[in-house]
């Protein structure tokens, strides 16, 4: 195949299937209440649905450029959209919670394979000149997946059933799978670097105990001591995958890494932040649905202008930043962000629609600038040589808080409901009331990581700076396609 028609081609293949894990991602949330009816379990149980995707995403992400380099991209990137695709029917015809859970880390050890490949291939493909125009085109699916997303999903609950939501993905991953076969190109490492076994048994067994913790604390009656005790072999797995780290030459995570200022403050305060925001997309469309009563067609419009909104902020954030600088753009939209998930709390069945649809515009429109800020900075003072290992743990990372903070507002809501039954209209909007004043606190508090930033951080990012070369652009275009596919991510949060 020549090399004008990969370059053809090849962003579309990307494109596709980027665009049927964004779709994915964005239009579960919505039939999350028709699932909880449908397999006879309470909605908040139901969490274990999203975490399970997102937790996944988190453990198999750094192996994904391990995988490509010893098994080629071409093999890597098609087995990844067959998994997803097979995982997707699997969903779709689930007859209980658990298998529909196993099915979703299923399809997250796909998605995991997906974009961080694809990302790699149009890498390697392109001169550094045309770099950043293929990354631009890949994105587009990304911002539009959570504007279609919770739509289509609430369409197709209200006429079908939630079953079909995964059932969307067919003809998509097939489409994706024939581009795949014929554009895709095979790329392999240069250099064959050992799989770090022992470190992503450490770090995947810590992370995943721990998230399980926080999944059945509040659903199943734990003993407290059983409960230390796990919590207790968790957090000595992931204390020995710190040590492991140190010790060996190729580690799955390099922690070292977090010895760079600006990418500390960006990766812990991000974490932090995201435990605030991170409820949002599961909470949201319980209290339009169960609280409100809206049928889940009109839940789905109601998350559409916060999505609206952040492609519109994706035009202006480069100027606020340069205009305003990292430091001080971050503290502030922190707290603008905290106070949005207040004004939640105060939603309830009288009112307005346009006032609800304002909310949700400012929250887009805000988290966008912050998740914008807090992914680039993270390689302001990132060398070339580590820029990968850097996106692989901010990756993570951001899955992880996804995970967490999913996990914690969903605790935050059972806390506050107690042992009222989750049918209880009134009572259940009192909950997510109350957890959306906990999560803005939370993250509220979260603005003060951020003021440990420096006035002039990021400003190679933000301003430029008039040394750049061919290989400080193409870091810098790695950032921006990671920057705005996690930014996209994260707008299922409004």
């Amino acid at each position: 195949m020549s090399s004008s028609a990969v370059k053809s081609y090849l962003p579309w293949v990307v494109a596709t299937a980027l665009f049927m894990e964004q779709l994915d991602s964005t239009i579960v949330n919505t039939a999350i209440p028709a699932m909880a009816a449908s397999l006879n379990v309470t909605p908040l149980s139901l969490k274990a649905v999203v975490t399970s995707y997102i937790l996944s995403l988190a453990v198999c992400i750094p192996i994904s450029g391990w995988m490509a380099d010893r098994f080629g991209t071409r093999r890597v990137f098609s087995a990844a959209i067959a998994i997803f695709t097979i995982a997707s029917i699997l969903c779709g015809l689930s007859v209980n919670s658990p298998m529909l859970v196993a099915a979703r880390l299923l399809q997250g050890v796909g998605a995991a394979m997906m974009m961080p490949v694809g990302r790699l291939a149009i890498i390697r493909t392109f001169p550094k000149s045309q770099l950043l125009a293929a990354m631009n085109f890949v994105i587009i699916p990304a911002l539009i997946g959570p504007l279609l997303g919770p739509t289509v999903g609430g369409l197709i609950v209200h006429w079908l059933s939630w079953r079909e939501i995964f059932f969307v993905n067919v003809p998509v991953g097939l489409t994706a799978l024939y581009l795949a076969h014929r554009y895709m190109p095979d790329y392999y490492g240069d250099k064959q670097r050992p799989l770090d076994l022992i470190g992503l048994v450490l770090f995947g067994t810590g992370i995943a105990l721990l998230s399980w913790l926080l999944e059945i604390f509040g659903e199943h009656k734990l003993d407290l001591t059983s409960a230390a005790v796990l919590l207790f072999i968790s957090i000595s797995l992931l204390a020995a995958y710190a040590w492991h780290s140190r010790e060996v030459l190729h580690p799955l995570l390099r922690l070292a890494l977090f010895k760079i200022r600006t990418f500390r403050v960006s990766v812990v305060g991000g974490f932090v932040t995201r435990l605030g925001v991170g409820g949002l997309p599961f909470l949201l469309p319980l209290l339009y649905q169960l609280g409100l009563g809206l049928p889940a067609w009109q839940s789905g419009l109601l998350m559409m202008p916060s999505a609206a909104a952040a492609m519109f902020m994706k035009f202006i954030s480069a100027r606020v930043l340069a205009r305003f600088g990292y430091r001080q753009v971050l503290v502030i939209n922190t707290v603008l962000i905290g106070v949005t998930i207040a004004m939640f709390s105060q939603v309830g069945a009288n009112t307005p629609i346009y006032v609800i649809v304002a909310i949700s515009l400012c929250l887009g429109f805000f988290n966008s600038l912050q998740f914008s800020s807090m992914n680039t900075i993270a390689y302001a003072d990132v060398d070339k040589s580590d820029s990968s290992m850097a996106s692989t743990i901010a990756s993570s990372m951001q899955q992880l808080s996804m995970s967490f903070g999913l996990a914690f507002g969903s605790l935050i809501t059972g806390w506050f409901l107690g042992d009222m039954p989750q049918s209880d209209r009134v009572q259940l909007t009192s909950a997510l009331h109350h957890a959306f004043l906990a999560l803005a606190a939370l993250t509220v508090l979260s603005s003060l990581t951020f003021w440990t930033l420096r006035r002039n951080d990021g400003e190679s990012i933000s301003k430029g700076s008039e040394g750049d070369d061919d290989d400080a652009d193409e870091v810098k275009a790695q950032a921006v396609v990671q920057t705005e596919v996690q930014t996209a991510k994260n707008q299922t949060a409004n």
